[in-house]
């Protein structure tokens, strides 16, 4: 190995280590047991994988509880030295108990570093009687970085300390590579390795430092670094190089003299290997070296470069591809990129290949580029391609359609910075554009004095749309709803000629946002918007490449979509029934050359219908066309149009009481709105996330949302996203019995006058406000705004709003007509949709009966309101029922048996599985299922065992 010192990633915030708070709990958890049986702890990882980082913090938090710190750090050049790591640990407070050591064992321990020729067994005795010793005051944790670089004796002695001091509060803790660098460690050692960061705290990693990227190139450094912390921070200081490719000085350093030593043909191996990119077989790369000799990988493998298996090939370092790639010639990496092109069979990496051969305009690599973009249906390599096509494209009006259609794969990915970055290249083109036919037409009129003068030079309508929808939706779900609406409002009003499609999805786009904006004015715009559309012709032309199979609304089923959803958003009232005759006609599709397929209906066409649907609420519908939507968007890495849809996806999962699935949906969503920093949609998410936990009774403490989730938005302009924080604020005090303190919140929901904060939202938490209201004593001051509500519903308010008032008015309505409204919202069958809400009602009705003594009824209804909550995992209700089945007289259930017990066969292994430490993927993999089911048993059974989190399984399985 060559000699190097070791590398640290600096962040500048060193307080705060990103996305290891479990790794660091797990090992303090080791070092600051009582006295007992020793520990030694192996913490192993790749290059800056964050071992000394997390090292360091263990030293501090120990060092802070009073544990004695001892530390080492192995360097490669000091492993002529044996005893360069051990006087590393002589530090002044332990020469101080040096002097009570035999004097043979203290002229051991100070001896100098280049003293050899000791009896391996004496040095191992004076180092576990001085551990002794120190143990006997106060925990020791003795941490050794970078251990594989230590020396062997130094260790071993480590090793025969922890094993001969059972009585001892000491901890062992090393950190290396590789688990093979070190002797064998004693019995009952614990071995963690540390894995790659995930995506958020990677984004929060490169975003911290000090030359963050943005736009393309971030989510390029992202890709690129895989999660390991130094590859981020080295990547994030990269260079222009003289070809236009990034250079990494630093990640060549450290990788670049392995590489060196390796054979002429294997470092070009590497380098084809590098510009084939990850997932091309070993086959095609071998192909395009033009050898058939496997042998040329394997000084690579020996230098724990590159690992193959079967027909793949991967590098163990992301920045051994970095340098391995661009620490040669820029002549070999473009031979190497030439070569691959030869033999790729898929168009998109015969295309991805010459356009790295490319330096300047080439129409027909700008051609292959743009019409093989979607072939994979992922945005976001769709719109790095066509931002590719732009660039090689030279004449000007295909490079501007191109750079729109790059600027709509980039509004889908939902990347700010990458959209706002196109946006601008798009404006400056089309201002171009624009004065290239002015002097065009100021030459033809000079030539020709007589001709009639034309209007002003006018843009293409269809990229006038997309740019403005692309910047609008982006726009909306940073927060900013008031410059979003302008944006469609002023294309709307002043584009001269759109066609039909075009307008809708404006309008269409519009709603939304005014949707989740819940202001007034821009409720109001939209049926001019909408009346514009309607008049607008259809176009004749179908540009499917323009919006990608992903945003497709050019069908006439999608056209009637759009309009009920500007309908229903603009008319709350007209919701109820909105959904019907949207489905798919039935019988041939009309001939013609201009008419797309008939197929199903694709992701944002479902998204629109899933948005009426829950205006009408219509749960079956919305759920089906919601997760359609989802699964497709979330395989296409779309979260830019997925933002459009998880939202009220999981306002639907939460109201019908699938908690487990709407927590994993939650999860997903927020790291993939964390890393594309899209402040409303986090704090949506986070609202979404603490109502989960109110729900199913998972609150550890008071509940709060972060100050931060509070001020990322302009609540003023985003009250969909204020309506669910305030809900969510509310239920988690009702949870905790707070009736008060829920009663401030939900009455936030409505103004002074009762006029509801948002048009949807507001209306749909009536009945949690009203029973806030009666356990608060503030019955009086609810029953107006319920009053409000229900006429604002309307004569045929829907089965759910029929369920909620009657449960409302039960609740805060006069006495005498208590019964009556629960017997109304009980009897529609209907309302069986909604389980959780109507297992409410039932308890609700279920305490009035027990207070008149009507017990029989009244445990009738508990019992099914037991059921319903254990089948949902809805911890507070069951309690609830519980208690109030306790009170009517019913027998308690059998004490007798366990928790683990209630649960199901495939229940209980997800658990043992689980508490063994699996992660979900492994569990799944033994149990042939999907981890997103794994994780939904286990969030599902969390309230039946009574606990809150996974870590808590291990402690609950070994008790029993």
């Amino acid at each position: 190995m060559t000699a190097h010192p070791p590398q640290q990633p600096t962040t500048g915030h060193e307080a705060t280590v990103l996305g290891r708070d479990g790794e660091i709990e797990r090992i303090l958890g080791r070092v600051t047991h009582g006295p007992g049986t020793p520990r030694t702890l192996l913490l192993l990882g790749e290059e800056g994988i964050g071992r000394t980082t997390v090292l360091r913090h263990v030293r501090e938090r120990a060092a802070a509880d009073g544990v004695l710190v001892l530390s080492a750090q192995g360097w490669a050049d000091d492993l002529a030295y044996p005893r360069a790591c051990l006087r590393q640990l002589l530090t002044p407070p332990v020469r101080s108990e040096l002097a009570a050591l035999p004097v043979a064992q203290q002229r051991l321990l100070t001896a100098g570093p280049g003293a050899d020729g000791e009896d391996r067994a004496e040095l191992a005795a004076a180092v576990t009687a001085l551990l002794d010793r120190l143990a006997a005051a106060r925990p020791v944790l003795v941490c050794v970085d970078d251990a594989d670089l230590c020396d062997r004796t130094f260790l071993e002695a480590l090793f025969t300390a922890a094993r001969l001091l059972p009585g001892r509060a000491l901890t062992v803790l090393l950190a290396a590579r590789h688990e093979a660098d070190l002797p064998g460690p004693p019995p009952g050692s614990e071995t963690l390795r540390l894995g790659p960061l995930s995506d958020a705290p990677a984004a929060a990693l490169l975003d911290r430092q000090p030359s963050a990227p943005t736009g393309r190139h971030r989510l390029e450094i992202l890709a690129e670094a895989e999660g390991n912390p130094l590859a981020l921070v080295e990547l994030s200081r990269g260079v222009p190089g003289p070809t236009g490719a990034t250079r990494h000085p630093r990640a060549e350093h450290v990788f670049g003299v392995r590489l060196d030593a390796l054979a002429v043909r294997t470092r070009r191996a590497l380098l084809y290997a590098a510009a084939a990119g990850p997932g091309e077989t070993v086959g095609a790369v071998m192909a395009a070296l033009g050898t058939d000799d496997l042998g040329v990988w394997a000084p690579a493998e020996e230098a724990g470069l590159v690992v193959l298996v079967e027909d793949r090939l991967g590098f163990r370092h992301p920045l051994a591809r970095s340098a391995a790639y661009l620490g040669r010639p820029a002549g070999e990496r473009q031979q190497a990129h030439r070569d691959l092109a030869k033999i790729a069979v898929l168009p998109e990496a015969r295309a991805r290949h010459l356009a790295a051969t490319t330096m300047g305009p080439n129409a027909f690599v700008a051609s292959l580029l743009a019409d093989s973009a979607w072939r994979r249906g992922d945005a976001v390599s769709a719109a790095h391609a066509l931002e590719q096509a732009a660039r090689l494209s030279p004449q000007r009006s295909k490079r501007v359609r191109r750079l729109a259609e790059a600027l709509t794969a980039a509004h889908m990915v939902g990347d700010p910075g990458w959209v706002r970055e196109l946006y601008g290249r798009l404006v400056r083109e089309f201002a171009v554009q624009q004065a290239d036919e002015q002097a065009d037409e100021q030459a033809d009129e000079q030539a020709d004095p007589q001709a009639d003068p034309q209007a002003d030079p006018e843009l293409d309508p269809e990229l006038v749309c997309a740019a403005a929808g692309a910047l609008a939706s982006v726009l909306s779900q940073e927060s900013a709803q008031r410059e979003a609406f302008e944006v469609l409002a002023d294309v709307a009003e002043h584009l001269p000629v759109i066609d039909r499609t075009h307008a809708l999805a404006l309008a269409g786009l519009a709603a939304a946002i005014a949707d989740q904006s819940g202001l007034p004015e821009h409720t109001a715009a939209l049926p001019t918007l909408l009346d514009r559309a309607r008049q607008a012709p259809t176009s004749a032309r179908w540009h499917p490449a323009a919006a990608g199979p992903l945003l497709r609304l050019d069908t006439p089923h999608a056209r009637r979509a759009l309009e009920a959803l500007v309908t229903v958003v603009a008319r709350p009232e007209s919701a109820t029934g909105s959904h019907s005759g949207l489905g798919r006609p039935r019988g041939a599709r009309p001939a013609g050359p201009d008419t797309p397929p008939a197929g199903p209906d694709g992701p944002a066409t479902r998204t629109v219908l899933a948005s009426v649907a829950r205006h009408a609420d219509e749960a079956d519908v919305d759920l089906g066309q919601s997760r359609t939507a989802d699964d497709r968007l979330r395989a296409a890495r779309a979260f830019g149009l997925r933002g459009w849809s998880v939202l009220p996806l999981v306002d639907t999962l939460l109201a019908i009481g699938r908690f487990p699935e709407a927590e994993t949906v939650i999860q997903d969503a927020l790291t993939e709105a964390e890393v594309l920093r899209l402040p409303r949609l986090q704090a949506d998410l986070e609202a979404q996330a603490l109502t989960v936990r109110a729900l199913r009774g998972t609150l550890t403490e008071a509940p709060r949302l972060t100050p931060a989730v509070w001020r990322a938005v302009c609540l003023d302009e985003n009250r969909a996203t204020h309506a669910r924080l305030l809900r969510a604020r509310g239920l988690a005090a009702l949870s905790q019995g707070d009736a008060e303190g829920a009663w401030q919140h939900l009455r936030e929901l409505f103004t002074a006058d009762g006029t509801p904060l948002h048009p949807h939202l507001s209306a749909r938490s009536i009945a949690e406000l009203a029973v806030a209201a009666q356990r608060a004593g503030r019955s009086a001051e609810a029953l107006p705004i319920l009053e409000r509500v229900r006429t604002e519903q309307g004569e045929r308010p829907s089965t759910r709003m029929t369920l909620l008032l009657h449960h409302a008015a039960a609740m805060v309505g006069p006495h005498g007509e208590a019964e009556e409204h629960f017997q109304l919202a009980l009897v529609n069958h209907g309302a069986g949709r909604w389980p959780w809400e109507r297992g409410h009602v039932r308890l609700d009705y279920a305490i009035r009966l027990r207070r008149r003594r009507r017990t029989l009824e009244a445990r009738r209804q508990l019992t099914t309101v037991l059921e319903t909550a254990e089948r949902l995992g809805a911890g507070p209700l069951a309690a609830a029922a519980r208690i109030e089945l306790r009170a009517s007289g019913a027998a308690p259930a059998p004490t007798g048996v366990g928790p683990l017990e209630a649960l199901t066969a495939q229940q209980r292994q997800i658990v043992q599985f689980a508490a063994s430490g699996l992660s979900n993927r492994e569990i799944g993999e033994r149990l042939f299922l999907s981890p997103r089911t794994v994780g939904s048993h286990l969030y599902n059974v969390y309230p039946k065992l009574g606990i809150s989190s996974r870590h808590q399984l291990r402690d609950l399985v070994q008790d029993r």
